[in-house]
């Protein structure tokens, strides 16, 4: 009878060892992460109460917003539903929801949770989080519109934590009514 003695597939305890440096998260301090989480929290109330310019203002003037499917995203392609690259273009879209676009009438309720936020410097981070939104039409129905990830860069600007990049990667393969409202 022979005995085969069991050789690590990698020797972990090696100089050699790949590095992971790039896996690494930096932790952000208890504050930091609380206002960010306040920044979340903010959006999604302005949202849910229909004061859209104050949503617009949670973004710094030069910023990224934009709604991606998830598909979209894995496969680095980069059309979307909305594109808009500066503040000035939150606010016309927030006018032309206010005063050119017909759409039924209906109330958004958004829910996050899992916020991890990773520190680029001390006036930047990188955060991620889940949302489902949930909307209700005149009628009283409800139901799941929409559900994915938000994938932010936020930085810190003497008003406060704002978003420059906002991407909203939606799950679901299709968008049941108009996307008039912001995500």
């Amino acid at each position: 009878m022979t005995t085969a003695t069991l050789e690590p597939a990698v020797d972990i305890t090696s100089a050699a060892a790949p590095a992971f440096t790039d896996t690494v998260d930096v932790p952000v301090d208890m504050s930091t992460w609380f206002a960010i989480h306040q920044l979340q929290e903010r959006y999604g109330a302005a949202l849910d109460n229909d004061r859209l310019e104050e949503w617009a203002s949670l973004f710094t003037e030069e910023c990224l917003y934009e709604i991606v499917p998830k598909e979209n995203a894995d496969l680095g392609l980069p059309i979307g539903l909305i594109y808009c690259d500066n503040r000035r273009m939150l606010r016309d879209r927030v006018l032309s929801l206010r005063h050119a676009n017909i759409f039924e009438e209906h109330a958004c309720r958004h829910m996050t949770s899992g916020l991890t936020i990773k520190a680029v410097d001390a006036d930047t981070v990188e955060a991620e989080s889940s949302y489902v939104v949930i909307q209700t039409r005149t009628n009283g129905e409800s139901f799941v519109y929409q559900a994915g990830r938000y994938l932010d860069l936020v930085v810190r600007t003497p008003f406060g934590w704002r978003y420059r990049q906002r991407r909203v990667v939606y799950d679901t393969s299709r968008v049941m009514t108009l996307l008039a409202t912001p995500i």
